[in-house]
């Protein structure tokens, strides 16, 4: 047989693989196939049909990798992939796959060419990469090597799967793509879009950034600053937009409240002088001092509610996935309020 003859003609057992739905296969698969590690150095001998891409894990051509065969060569070489080979299980773009008809244990991409799957356009097409992070559990015994970075993890979080690859959520994937950049373009980019395109609300990138030490960085410290101010701007619209679609009276907006002659209450985002209902937006950024930052919300709260004001406080991520249970919260503490005793009289001052 010469280099050139392929597979679907060659000798038992090679002449199998040539049904191979993906022509990426570590030694364990190859040898389940059938194939020894003498035939499998035979072939990825120079100007052999295939190449070894990573340690244990195989091209089963001599042309470059697709994207696909790189995502998947890389988690192949992080899991802990079962020595029989995974069944093909067709998996439409963007649909959650089953977790069992997955081969992958224990390693989920993650940084940039996690936020390329997850559909940012600000991160950068998958062949461009010169590496591909995936995450793996901090006791895993692996290096990094060729385009596989290995990133570390006490423990991994969920996936999700988009075209049947293990993928990190957002959040995550965000601050190991950061931990990698020292663009502050690109790190400002990246945390808009986030927030922007709705993958994920800012506290729970600021979390994973705080989580990941990031936060000692200068140029991420403008972004994260720029990133809160675009989810304030973005829930201040949604709330709005509620008050609105759900035909609840008409608030004063963006107010501080003060007793007469006395201490500032406190600013909020919506108020209801009549009904003394009050809605705030709890957009608190869980950094070192969220302790003494809710602290100070509780004091607010207390302080407002022994003066008989209702205090609700809303979360941007509850006013975008369940505005209208939100509103129900609202209108009911609307209503409630010809049951109270008549608040105390405050003042109300633009913000």
């Amino acid at each position: 047989m010469n280099h050139n003859t392929p597979l679907s003609h060659s000798p038992r057992p090679l002449r199998h693989l040539s049904h191979v739905q993906r022509r990426v296969l570590t030694t364990a698969q190859l040898k389940a196939h059938g194939v020894s590690a003498a035939e499998t150095n035979e072939q990825c001998r120079p100007g052999g049909p295939w190449q070894q891409f990573l340690p244990g894990v195989f091209l089963l051509h001599a042309g470059p990798p697709t994207s696909e065969e790189r995502l998947h060569a890389v988690l192949m070489f992080a899991a802990r992939s079962p020595a029989q080979p995974a069944p093909a299980i067709p998996v439409q773009p963007g649909a959650e796959a089953p977790h069992a008809s997955q081969p992958y244990t224990d390693a989920l991409i993650t940084g940039l060419a996690a936020l390329t799957l997850h559909g940012f356009t600000s991160a950068p097409p998958l062949l461009s990469l010169d590496k591909i992070d995936v995450l793996v559990p901090r006791l895993r015994r692996l290096r990094s090597t060729g385009c596989a970075r290995i990133v570390r993890t006490p423990s991994l979080p969920a996936p999700s799967y988009i075209t049947g690859v293990p993928v990190a959520p957002v959040p995550r994937a965000l601050a190991d793509a950061v931990a990698e950049l020292s663009d502050a373009n690109a790190v400002r980019r990246l945390l808009t879009e986030a927030v922007r395109g709705g993958h994920c609300e800012p506290a729970a990138v600021v979390r994973e950034l705080t989580q990941a030490r990031l936060l000692s960085r200068p140029h991420v410290v403008d972004a994260v600053d720029s990133l809160l101010a675009e989810g304030r701007s973005i829930a201040e619209d949604r709330l709005y937009r509620m008050v609105q679609e759900f035909g609840l009276p008409d608030p004063v907006w963006n107010v501080d409240l003060r007793l007469p002659g006395g201490p500032h209450l406190g600013g909020l985002d919506a108020y209801w002088p009549e009904q003394a209902v009050a809605v705030e937006l709890d957009t608190r950024a869980p950094r070192q001092d969220e302790d003494a930052l809710w602290s100070e919300y509780a004091r607010k709260r207390e302080h407002l509610e022994r003066l008989g004001i209702t205090v609700v406080y809303i979360t941007p991520k509850k006013l975008r996935d369940a505005m209208d249970q939100q509103a129900t919260v609202v209108r009911t503490a609307l209503m409630a309020s010809n049951d109270r005793d008549p608040a105390a009289y405050v003042v109300v001052l633009p913000r």
